[in-house]
């Protein structure tokens, strides 16, 4: 079985792989010096999925297991048929504001970009049933792994693997731990 760790890890990683904050990475470090980028991002992140896990550990200290395992079941549903649908849209430069200082400017960028994003409300459903710091861990180290990549090999990557196919890799994933969250509910793992 794998541990929470590793599947919010894999999970995270293929759901932000292409996504709109290794969009802004990649640009950002095309113009601008890649540590203040790389250090940025992975300190929103982190921020992030700490507020996402500390909800989620909330939530499963008030709510009985059977109907937080329901709810994680439909996230995980819902947002794997949002990604099966992805459309590619076009990242216009507009949306990528820096200032002087620019490891500020990529923190505020990422964390106001991805408040609530549906990688957040995942970790925070992952944590309302796993350990939190094991979920927390795997989100921010998968996110710091999408967000080097979108600086250091991004485009490479994106010139040989439809981002389409991406995306649609990451719904079936999601689509799948809907599945074990709901397997788990029915044989009494979660009462």
């Amino acid at each position: 079985m794998i541990t929470p760790f590793f599947q919010t890890l894999f999970l995270v990683f293929l759901a932000e792989f292409g996504d709109k904050s290794q969009l802004v990475a990649m640009t950002l470090s095309a113009r601008y010096r890649p540590w203040p980028v790389i250090i940025g991002a992975v300190a929103a992140f982190s921020v992030l999925n700490l507020l996402g896990v500390l909800f989620g550990g909330v939530i499963s200290q008030w709510i009985p297991g059977w109907i937080v395992a329901v709810v994680v079941a439909v996230l995980f549903f819902v947002f794997g048929f949002q990604s099966l649908r992805f459309e590619e849209e076009a990242e216009s430069d507009e949306n990528v504001k820096v200032g002087k200082q620019l490891l500020v400017s990529v923190f505020l960028l990422i964390f106001v970009a991805e408040f609530g994003d549906k990688t957040q409300l995942a970790v925070a459903a992952l944590a309302s049933v796993n350990n939190l710091w094991l979920v927390w861990g795997g989100a921010t180290l998968a996110l710091s792994l999408t967000t080097l990549l979108g600086v250091i090999v991004g485009q490479a990557l994106f010139q040989r693997v439809p981002i389409s196919w991406i995306h649609r890799g990451s719904g079936v994933l999601f689509i799948a731990f809907g599945c074990v969250a709901l397997y788990g509910l029915f044989r009494g793992q979660f009462t």
